[in-house]
């Protein structure tokens, strides 16, 4: 072949290499090439991810070509997935930045907000150089993404306890928590919400992680228009933290963020200084060495019955939606006992717990301290503090016995209390059905006492402590009132439990639940003055009380901590020993009655029963606890 014919050849070859006409300079060697078709504007988004070094670091080739190739095919959709991708990443990190820590603040105004802590982020992401950047990316997210699952912590204790999560005190309480959705709504129920819950966490800790990764990477490819953002956003934040510029009652500058985890910290210092202090409280009793022939003398020969009912607050009685229905039992009652020759005293007592945590208002109660957390629980009751169940054992004249349905297993508290005798839910002898979180109808509750203890024949008299639980939450379903010789072995109750209402149905919704719990609270009052006409007699004294207020959703998101307390009594001189207290006549404690915190009433009872009645011994100051407007909410 001839070197024309040859040359020729190739310019033949050449013209065929490109549509868009002849390439210059020598052709290359093998099968012609091809520029694949692809838009200019993609073209320049894959030369800005050429320029950028960092977004080929750690990427695997195989998976970094399929996700070039479906860019490269489909550059409006991959665009539109980039942006929502970021945007859903910014919106992520801000809603964790301005997260509330109450359900009632949960609204659009809390989200009007510059978060500081988002600008200095950005600010810092900003300076670190490549590797750095990712590192404090995901650590930054990480601790967001944990911050965040602590703020809704708060804002289910806010609603359930009236209090906020305390990280470290409170991580026992999520065991009760998932076997009180057990006990209402069943174990499948149960185990869904713990595996839901568990997702939910890992979830955010990861998905804040990444966001927050996202948002650095995206900042480092446009320095400069997220330097000039930054600068701007800590401009206006500065001007209107200057300005003191509020939105919606609260400061558009916002340092939430910052403020919340000072506070937690603050809390946590509070509550391991407050572990150390209060033991030292706990060890000073004023009547813990008084010898038993010196207490209680004035209630000799009388059978004592305490009894908690629970979630029996101030909300019961005076909250326009459920006070009616609630009144009206207790005038109902108080006229029926002064019938049968009995009287009755009331007041107040400021709880210790809020909506939950009876055991800390039962506590606080029978021994005189107030113990507000679980903390002080332990301490109190690892010790030998003086209750006023124990002060009746430590005098020898009375059995002393604790009828508590609520106590599904082991309940080594029962020694500190001086309780003789503990008859759980297992020792009752109830056959029918759970009526939500309750295991047994009050009415059946108080039957069965009647049958193990009170009803028998004994050589001294009877101290119990009585616990009352079909006024727990859920509310629904509620028992009925029956004859008491039909009672039974509660089998009765399973047509009663299976006609009632479904706890989701009512606990969801805000008038039912308050409905339902006036209903649940005058079955429980009912069935205990039932029980004191028909099987009390000249020498029964009845202390019963509330525990607790009912959680905020009932009683109104400010509502105090007060619970109704009286004391009934066949014998005048019962009452007559506290005539001093101020307390009004009935089962029915209006506005004028004296509140007290409930820490004190241990000692203003074993010192009206001692002795000496009046001597002081006890601090005679009532609490400051506000009283509530109607609706249950304090006044400001």
């Amino acid at each position: 072949m001839s070197r024309q014919s040859s040359s020729h050849q190739r310019s033949e070859t050449d013209k065929g290499t490109t549509e868009e006409g002849p390439t210059e300079g020598p052709a290359p060697e093998g099968p012609p090439q091809r520029t694949p078709d692809i838009p200019a504007q993609r073209r320049e988004d894959a030369g800005e991810r050429d320029a950028d070094p960092e977004q080929e670091v750690g990427t695997v080739p195989g998976v970094a070509a399929v996700r070039e190739g479906w860019r490269a095919k489909y550059p409006v959709a991959a665009r539109t997935v980039a942006w929502t991708v970021t945007g859903l990443s910014f919106a992520l990190v801000f809603l964790a930045l301005s997260l509330p820590t109450k359900l009632t603040l949960l609204e659009p105004g809390a989200f009007l907000r510059i978060p500081v802590e988002g600008i200095f982020g950005a600010t810092l992401l900003l300076m670190l150089p490549s590797m750095a950047r990712r590192v404090v990316a995901v650590v930054a997210g990480a601790v967001l993404g944990a911050l965040t699952i602590l703020n809704l912590l708060d804002i289910g204790f806010n609603e359930f306890l009236g209090r906020g999560f305390n990280v470290v005190l409170d991580w026992i309480l999520l065991d009760d928590a998932e076997a009180y959705v057990k006990d209402s709504l069943g174990g499948t129920a149960a185990t869904v919400a713990v595996i839901g819950v568990v997702v939910l966490a890992v979830a955010v800790l990861v998905l804040m992680a990444l966001a927050v990764l996202r948002i650095g990477n995206v900042m480092a490819r446009n320095s400069a228009v997220a330097t000039r953002t930054t600068l701007v956003l800590g401009t206006v934040w500065v001007m209107c933290a200057a300005l003191g510029v509020q939105v919606a009652g609260a400061p558009f500058a916002s340092r939430s963020t910052t403020a919340l985890v000072q506070d937690r910290a603050e809390r946590v210092r509070k509550t391991l200084k407050d572990e150390r202090e209060f033991a030292k409280v706990a060890a000073v009793d004023t009547y813990g060495d008084t010898p038993g022939d010196q207490l209680l003398t004035g209630l000799r020969g009388k059978d004592m019955i305490f009894t908690f009912i629970e979630s029996y607050g101030r909300a019961a009685i005076e909250d326009p939606a459920i006070a009616p229905g609630v009144d009206k039992t207790l005038k109902n009652a108080t006229k029926r006992l002064n019938e049968a020759g009995f009287a009755s005293k009331s007041g107040w007592l400021t709880s210790a717990t809020f909506g939950g945590g009876s055991w800390l208002g039962h506590s606080t109660f029978l021994t005189g301290l107030w113990i507000d957390n679980q903390n002080r629980y332990r301490t109190v009751t690892a010790g030998d503090h003086m209750s006023i169940t124990r002060a009746f054992q430590r005098t020898g004249a009375w059995r002393t016995v604790g009828i508590m349905p609520g106590v599904t297993k082991g309940w080594p508290e029962g020694k500190f209390y001086g309780l003789d005798h503990v008859y759980d839910s297992r020792d009752l002898g109830y056959k029918g059905p759970k009526f939500s979180w309750s295991t047994m109808p009050d009415q059946y509750a108080l039957k069965a006492f009647e049958r193990l203890e009170h009803g028998k024949k004994r050589d001294k008299p009877l101290m119990s402590e009585i616990i009352l639980t079909s006024s727990h939450q859920p509310w629904a379903p509620i028992p009925k009132t029956i004859p008491w010789s039909e009672v039974g072995d509660g089998s009765v109750y399973k047509a009663i439990q299976k006609a009632g209402k479904k706890p989701a149905d009512v606990f969801t919704d805000p008038d039912k639940v308050k409905t339902e719990y006036g209903r649940s609270v005058q079955y429980s009052v009912n069935s205990l003055i039932d029980y004191v006409l028909k099987y009390g007699n000249k020498n029964t004294v009845l202390v019963f009380l509330g525990d607790h207020q009912p959680l905020a959703r009932v009683s109104g998101d400010n509502a105090s901590r007060d619970v109704p307390v009286a004391i009934v009594a066949h014998d005048k001189a019962v009452l007559d020993r506290i005539s001093h207290w101020g307390w009004q006549d009935g089962l029915m404690p209006g506005d004028k009655a004296p509140v007290w915190k409930m820490s004190s009433f241990r000692d203003r009872f074993l010192d009206a029963y001692g002795p000496n009645p009046g001597g002081d011994t006890a601090p005679s100051q009532p609490s400051s606890s506000p009283k509530p407007a109607p609706g249950g909410s304090s006044k400001p």
